[in-house]
């Protein structure tokens, strides 16, 4: 789940077109360059990323969006280039779903920490729409428990990226869980 705030011309046009028609648009990793656009700057970006699918979308004033979006699939991105008016665009290869890992059992207090803690989330009115509900939780999955702690923990952006472009989710579940113990959150 990805809550943004939107105000840049060239992401306003983008989301309002994709909201329209119901796509997605790819979310990438900025490894050099600024959020927002500044002249002359140059940006760079990992090559893996995020497709997200817009799933609230609030225009709180003239040129400023709230949405909500949801991420449903890793890309890789072939080619990009730059509009004139700043907006990346690229051909991209959407990659394989994580493959059914079931939770082995020296993992299973990776899944039961983030039960506990989604169950407190939704319980707060901030933090409850950053949080799946109940029915489309997998918490047997490895890919699926290791994506959700990805985006639930302070971690850099560098390491979540390392993460998100493992293809083996049993070994990004271990990864997380190996951060969770660290950090004291597990035993």
């Amino acid at each position: 789940m990805l809550p943004l705030r939107i105000f840049e011309v060239r992401y306003l046009d983008m989301v309002t077109k994709c909201h329209k028609a119901g796509t997605p648009f790819g979310v990438v990793c900025l490894t050099r360059g600024h959020e927002i656009r500044q002249p002359g700057a140059t940006e760079e970006f990992s090559a893996v990323g995020t497709l997200a699918t817009i799933d609230k979308f609030e225009q709180v004033q003239p040129g400023l969006l709230n949405i909500r979006c949801e991420g449903t699939q890793r890309f890789r991105i072939l080619r990009s280039g730059q509009l004139k008016h700043g907006l990346w665009v690229a051909d991209v290869e959407r990659l394989q779903d994580d493959s059914d890992v079931t939770i082995p059992d020296d993992l299973r207090h990776v899944s039961s920490a983030l039960q506990k803690l989604m169950h407190m989330l939704r319980l707060r009115p901030d933090a409850a729409e950053q949080v799946p509900p109940p029915a489309a939780c997998h918490f047997d999955a490895s890919g699926w428990v290791a994506n959700r702690w990805c985006e639930l923990l302070p971690l850099p952006l560098a390491a979540k990226q390392r993460l998100m472009e493992l293809d083996n989710p049993l070994v990004r579940l271990e990864l997380v869980g190996d951060a969770l113990t660290t950090s004291g959150i597990t035993t």
